[in-house]
């Protein structure tokens, strides 16, 4: 193991201000101020990309933040590159902190000469020089068997469970938790149990990709307060017809809380218009400043979490104890008040 005195944080352009907060959380936890590397990665005229890095790492451990979310592709360069570069520059160890993992819904073949991109995305990583990789709800756990290092996935369950409890308080015995298919049951459930509430579902069958056909709920959801739960959101059509669908099953109100925020296209006119009272999603994406401007779009930080992961894997100490909602309890005081 590599001897060093702090852990060591870069970052890429896919979400620098998530950056900015990790390096600004464990400042605190440290007690010392702990910036990101100063470094440039930059695109020369045809797009190349192309990185400096301006300080020393030789022998420390370090860790690229960098999400690989839209536009995937650069993103994810950007992230194998800045990690050649660390190992080039005799870095210990490297782990790439991939808040939101693209191409984790390619995890499979669907049908005949379809790629399962994962799988390369996890070989392409593990031969840039990465050690290490943490992320969170990746879309399908097996995305973790495609590696062959260490793959720490958190979960935005223990935080959203947090959020629900502030924001619900005196509410909770009215909550339904929704899964909006049959595949994100284990995630709804999980969710379901932290907070004590029911479990319903809305079966969806499509007919093809981004429609879909017809949605029954299966639950008895009237005079309930229901809460959407999944972990991507893109283009929403799902998601809002879900909600519309609860409503003409009798539901009062419908929330949603989104792991991963990808919200493309036409998603955020359509959330801003559905009858959903409020989206929360996190932060693992960069939100625009559509995203940032509608009233019923809210954001969770996941910066306190993030922080706390990186420097248990920097001490060697457990990451799944994060997995615990009274872990998090102290993480995010003051932001959360809530009754344990």
């Amino acid at each position: 193991m590599p001897t060093m005195n702090e852990p060591k944080l870069i970052s890429g352009n896919a979400n620098r201000p998530l950056a900015t907060s990790i390096a600004r959380r464990i400042s605190m936890h440290r007690g010392k101020n702990i910036d990101l590397v100063d470094a440039r990665v930059e695109r020369f005229n045809d797009q190349e990309i192309f990185v400096e890095v301006y300080e020393n790492v030789r022998g420390e451990d370090m860790f690229i933040i960098q999400s690989t979310s839209r536009p995937a592709n650069d993103n994810l360069m950007e992230l194998l590159i800045i990690s050649d570069a660390m190992k080039r520059s005799s870095a210990g160890r490297v782990t790439a902190v991939i808040p939101y993992f693209g191409y984790a819904r390619q995890d499979r073949r669907t049908k005949a000469r379809t790629p399962i991109s994962a799988k390369l995305v996890a070989n392409l990583i593990a031969e840039a020089g990465i050690e290490r990789v943490l992320t969170m709800d990746l879309h399908a756990a097996q995305i973790q068997g495609f590696f062959d290092i260490p793959v720490d996935n958190l979960y935005a369950s223990p935080i959203f469970a947090l959020d629900i409890k502030h924001h619900f308080k005196g509410q909770m015995d009215d909550l339904m938790i929704v899964s909006p298919d049959v595949g994100g049951v284990a995630r709804a459930r999980e969710l379901a149990q932290r907070i004590g509430a029911p479990l319903s579902i809305v079966d969806k069958r499509r007919e093809k990709p981004g429609e879909v056909a017809e949605m029954t709920v299966i639950g008895n959801v009237t005079g309930k307060k229901c809460i959407i739960v999944d972990d991507i959101c893109d283009t929403a059509g799902t998601l809002c017809k879900a909600a519309e669908v609860l409503m003409d099953a009798g539901a009062t109100e419908v929330h949603a809380y989104i792991s991963h925020g990808v919200l493309s296209g036409p998603a955020v006119e359509r959330i801003s218009n559905s009858v959903m009272k409020s989206l929360v999603i996190t932060d693992s994406i960069e939100p625009t400043d559509a995203i940032l401007n509608t009233p019923n779009i809210r954001i969770v930080p996941t910066a306190p979490m993030f922080a706390q992961a990186i420097l248990n894997i920097w001490h060697g100490t457990s990451v799944s104890s994060l997995f615990d909602t009274n872990t998090l309890v102290p993480i995010y005081e003051g932001l959360y008040q809530v009754n344990s």
